[in-house]
């Protein structure tokens, strides 16, 4: 990939020189360890504040996959499973992180990377229905992603019908938000981070894809997830001894709406990148508008492209062409996509 322009994925570059700056402005001040410093406190209480709600708790991981384990096993009993769809990214990208601690991931059937509210009520019944039902892993969470795996999102009235019946059946709802600040940056988007929190038991805000050097926030409002909570972070390794450093970056990232002006940045590229696929004519493997493109191209085109720039490879679609990823981020530069486009209209 050596002098390559990438376009892989969202964590090519650092983090965001604000971001920097408050680390290098604050690198030799004492503070305690552990998330219980006040760059911490700091950072909940705007993350509080987004949502609309001070009664939320709000927890500093590492990184998405930790963040992923960590709540899935404390919400979940040793017999108790989560539904996800069968691309989620628990299911597929995390090296069985989930299945190691002991909770099977119950894969649902999707096309576009999302599940519905109808799904979750019928694997319910299936498992309640099912004469012997205490042989089979019982489902107790519903995981979901947005965007998904495939750049989609979902509406506030598919979110809404889900939380319902999570709460009809008694199951968590749990968002992972590993690229959250794109799919609310996104133009078909109508979901606020207030609704999330009010309609998930669980979410978190990703910093490691949208500005962060790396980190994850975790936002609880169920309160029987909050119980001991950090219990687990720390047996999980994922309660940082310097966890400051978690805390400043997500201080700086929900200060003067920086968290919203760089995923708008990342938006606004891909909108750009999307109408020059759609000017060579190219199909796209599920429709989204964020920052993730998934299009179809001739082999002989991705060769020629594969040659200054990089991106993702997804899928073989039939024997000459190939579905692949393309991604902006907040870091993407305008020369930068404008090499793309040109070269896509040299094709």
């Amino acid at each position: 990939m050596s002098g390559k322009i990438l376009f892989q994925c969202d964590y090519n570059e650092g983090a965001h020189s604000k971001v920097l700056e408050r680390l290098i402005a604050t690198n030799m001040e004492q503070t305690v360890g552990y998330g219980e410093d006040p760059y911490c406190s700091a950072a909940a209480a705007k993350i509080r504040e987004k949502c609309g709600n001070e009664d939320l708790a709000v927890h500093f991981l590492v990184g998405g996959t930790q963040t992923n384990m960590t709540v899935i096993d404390a919400a979940l009993r040793s017999h108790q499973g989560v539904l996800c769809a069968h691309t989620g990214h628990i299911n597929v990208h995390e090296t069985g992180a989930v299945e190691a601690y002991g909770h099977k991931v119950l894969g649902l059937p999707s096309g576009d990377g999302k599940i519905t509210a109808a799904q979750v009520e019928a694997a319910y019944w299936s498992h309640v229905n099912n004469d012997s039902f205490e042989h089979t892993v019982q489902p107790k969470m519903v995981y979901i992603s947005h965007p998904t795996e495939l750049g989609t999102i979902y509406s506030k009235d598919e979110l809404t019908a889900l939380s319902k019946v999570c709460r009809e059946r008694g199951f968590y709802l749990f968002m992972d938000g590993a690229r959250l600040g794109y799919a609310l940056a996104a133009p078909d988007n109508d979901l606020t981070m207030a609704d999330i929190a009010e309609l998930c038991d669980v979410f978190y805000i990703g910093g490691t894809k949208v500005g962060a050097l790396f980190g994850e926030a975790v936002v609880i409002s169920n309160a029987e997830l909050k119980q001991d909570f950090r219990y687990h972070i720390k047996q999980k390794g994922g309660m940082l001894a310097k966890g400051r450093l978690l805390g400043l970056q997500f201080d700086a990232l929900f200060t003067d709406g920086l968290y919203e002006e760089i995923a708008a940045h990342a938006i606004s590229l891909a909108e750009k990148l999307r109408a020059a696929f759609d000017a060579k004519g190219y199909p796209y493997l599920v429709p989204n508008r964020t920052n993730q493109i998934f299009v179809i191209l001739p082999d002989a085109d991705l060769d020629k492209l594969s040659e200054k720039f990089g991106f993702c490879y997804d899928s073989r679609v039939d024997e000459t062409h190939s579905a692949v990823r393309f991604c902006t981020s907040w870091a993407t530069k305008e020369e930068n996509l404008k090499a793309l486009t040109d070269a896509l209209k040299e094709l």
